[in-house]
């Protein structure tokens, strides 16, 4: 019966991820897909801690990182991959339910003119409440993007199985990372070996006429973004550098493509009391989730981490390494 699932290469790049590894890998190794198809690729990124024990310890075929950020890192699995499918999965993602690997799978097979299935961000015990804002309510884990990000369309619902698409007229939707399956021919068609960018692949493939996506219902990861406002203001500030260095080398971004407000709105926004207060009032209002009260200190830090990034992007921009630099060392909250 195995032989007749598609095989799967799950991709995931790593850098001093030894905290969290082990609990994303734990639940790839929980799906009720068979072991024997599907593949674990780590590439990893100079660690200094024993992420790569922890990667071999699963069984993962372990790729050396000759970039220097993880768009490099999953261009580079690329070449490797050997799936009929690939699943992109950082280090800092868990999925929900041990069926969603198959049903996603099988999604993607019944819906050919869909170019892929994106991920529910969804809470977990492991997450602190300012995590959970993040993820299961922004869904797009900052502030300043929230605001400019336009709403996808929601098409139909057949067993489980969500068809989305874009609104008309913009494409301002950051689309296909964490959980995020493809097809591989689809990636060979756009040479997203070449130009392969988290929120940038799913938009060539729409520019290609596949105008849809998919979502399993009440399924997908839980995403470990950031526990604390320092370590989602370090995201940030690392977010806002590797904006310019993709910007300079693709000269392409989601962030252009029609935005619901402008960037310099958003900013300001963030910069005030009465915009961010309103809307967590009225997410509180809405969902009854005290989890919205994030929302003001979020918008903030988030500015923060703009400018931060802006200045060092100013004053540092040349240096190679200065993206990875950054990385935070994540940890998942302590379950009492």
């Amino acid at each position: 019966m195995s032989e007749l699932l598609p095989k799967v290469s799950i991709i995931t790049p790593t850098r001093n991820a030894a905290n969290i590894l082990g609990n994303c890998f734990d639940s790839v190794f929980a799906q009720d897909y068979p072991r024997d198809r599907y593949e674990i690729l780590v590439i990893e990124g100079r660690s200094t801690d024993n992420t790569r024990e922890i990667a071999a310890r699963y069984g993962a075929n372990i790729i050396d990182d000759q970039g220097w950020n993880m768009e490099d890192a999953k261009r580079q699995a690329l070449n490797h991959a050997q799936g009929d499918f690939i699943l992109f999965l950082d280090a800092d993602n868990e999925i929900t339910h041990p069926d969603y690997l198959k049903l996603a799978v099988k999604a993607l097979m019944d819906y050919p003119e869909s170019l892929g299935v994106e991920a529910y961000y969804l809470g977990s015990k492991k997450m602190t409440s300012l995590c959970v804002y993040l993820t299961e309510l922004l869904h797009i884990s900052d502030p300043i993007c929230w605001l400019m990000s336009v709403k996808p369309v929601f098409v139909s619902e057949l067993d489980q199985v969500e068809v989305w698409r874009m609104p008309q007229k913009s494409n301002a939707y950051p689309l296909g990372a964490n959980g995020f399956l493809y097809r591989k021919s689809d990636l060979e068609q756009v040479a997203a070996n070449q130009r392969f960018s988290d929120t940038h692949i799913a938009l060539y493939l729409i520019e290609s006429g596949k105008k849809t996506w998919l979502r399993i219902k009440g399924r997908g990861v839980h995403h470990y973004y950031a526990m604390t406002l320092y370590e989602f203001w370090r995201k940030r500030m690392r977010a806002t550098l590797h904006y310019f260095k993709i910007k300079k080398q693709f000269q392409f971004s989601w962030l252009e493509q029609k935005p619901n407000v402008p960037a310099w709105f958003a900013a300001f926004y963030c910069a005030t009391v009465i915009g961010p207060v309103f809307h967590a009032f009225l997410g509180w209002l809405k969902t009854k989730n005290w989890r919205w009260w994030w929302h003001p200190f979020a918008s903030w830090a988030s500015l923060a981490g703009v400018l931060a990034g802006f200045y060092m992007q100013i004053m540092q921009g040349k240096r190679e390494d200065l993206v990875t630099s950054l990385q935070p060392t994540q940890s998942l909250k302590r379950e009492k």
